[in-house]
């Protein structure tokens, strides 16, 4: 059987200008890995934090919550109650108890949002001013684009090594 190709392998994503190629395969690449180690990953494992690392669950939430914010800073848009109320729960669950499915359809539907709006990406934009948080911290469209896509990348590489861990432990 033939080793399937990563994404940024497969060629150009329709709608995307080329300079934002990078952060869309990027976030494909997150997804498909994502759903390979979570498929069938015990939600009674979602919150261990072993050695007192980050769980499995605030990776999750993590993914999810940071695409959000950085591409709303990206539009030049501050959070909302709701957006902080996501930040202040990232690492708990929720009353009612969050399953696997419930934390990694987020992060789909996270990504679906992130590649609109990088199709709605003008290139000329990229080098504009944008101020992150209530500090104004100076970044620029591109920069927080990029970022999102590293940082999703680097979390989800923290989300694979938790989970095989955490896996390992109770098998």
């Amino acid at each position: 059987m033939a080793k399937k190709l990563e994404v940024w392998q497969r060629g150009p994503l329709p709608g995307i200008s080329p300079l934002m190629q990078p952060v869309g395969h990027a976030l494909l690449q997150a997804r498909e890995e994502l759903h390979v180690y979570m498929q069938d990953f015990p939600a009674e494992l979602l919150w261990v934090r072993p050695l007192g690392m980050a769980s499995v669950g605030f990776h999750l939430q993590h993914l999810s919550g940071v695409l959000d914010r950085v591409f709303t800073y990206a539009r030049a848009e501050r959070l909302t109650p709701w957006q902080f109320e996501q930040l202040e729960e990232e690492g708990k669950d929720s009353a009612a108890g969050y399953s696997v499915d419930n934390l990694v359809e987020r992060f789909n539907k996270q990504v679906d949002l992130a590649l609109q709006q990088l199709e709605r990406t003008d290139d000329a934009t990229l080098p504009d001013f944008r101020g992150i948080g209530r500090a104004g911290l100076p970044s620029t469209v591109g920069g927080l684009l990029f970022h999102a896509a590293e940082h999703t990348m680097r979390h989800l590489g923290q989300l694979m090594v938790t989970a095989a861990v955490v896996r390992a432990k109770v098998l």
